[in-house]
C-alpha cells in the first residue's frame, strides 16, 4: 500500500490545499494530511480548529485522513508509513524553497521521496497567508476559501 504524507500548516486550508488532496488521493492508496508547526509562521487557528476544518472538507475522500503531527516532517512521515511526501508548487519562489526543504529530507532519509504537484492555475497565487490579510480586512476571500472556513474566518476574525 503507497502511502503519503501531505505536511503543512493549512492556516486556513486554501481551494489550492484542497486541489492538492483531491489530486494526491488519485494517486495513493492513502494520503494523510498532517497539520505541522512551522516555527516561522504565526497562525490564527488551533491545530485542531485546523485538523477540523481539514476533515469537513475532505469527508468524501475515504482514503485521506488528518492528523496532527509533530517533529521533524521526514521523521514523522516515516512514524506514518509513508514513503512519499506530496508539496504543491505556486510558483518558482516556491520552488526554489521545497528544492532546499527537498534536499535536507532526502539527507536525512533517502527512503522518502518528494513529489511535487504544480498548482491549477486558478490556485497560483492563493496563500494562507493572503487570505488571511484580506479576511482582516473584511476583504472577500470566496475564490480563495471554501464557504465554511469563509464563516470560520469571520467568527476567528469578529
Amino acid at each position: 500500500m503507497k502511502k503519503a504524507l501531505y505536511p503543512g500548516t493549512f492556516d486556513p486550508v486554501t481551494l489550492g490545499h484542497l486541489d492538492v488532496i483531491e489530486r494526491s488521493a488519485k494517486l495513493y492508496d492513502e494520503v494523510i494530511v498532517a497539520i505541522l508547526e512551522n516555527v516561522s509562521k504565526s497562525t490564527l487557528f488551533t491545530k485542531e480548529e485546523r485538523k477540523a476544518m481539514i476533515e469537513k472538507e475532505v469527508a468524501h475522500l475515504p482514503n485521506v485522513k488528518v492528523v496532527i503531527g509533530h517533529g521533524l516532517t521526514v521523521h514523522f512521515a516515516k512514524e506514518m508509513g509513508c514513503s512519499v511526501m506530496i508539496r504543491g508548487i505556486r510558483a518558482t519562489s516556491d520552488y526554489e524553497y521545497e528544492v532546499s526543504i527537498a534536499t535536507a529530507n532526502m539527507m536525512l532519509d533517502k527512503n522518502i521521496e518528494t513529489i511535487f504537484l504544480l498548482s491549477q492555475p486558478q490556485y497560483s497565487s492563493v496563500a494562507s497567508s493572503i487570505v488571511k490579510e484580506i479576511a482582516r480586512f473584511r476583504g472577500d476571500v470566496s475564490s480563495f476559501v471554501t464557504e465554511n472556513v469563509q464563516k470560520q474566518l469571520k467568527e476567528k476574525l469578529s
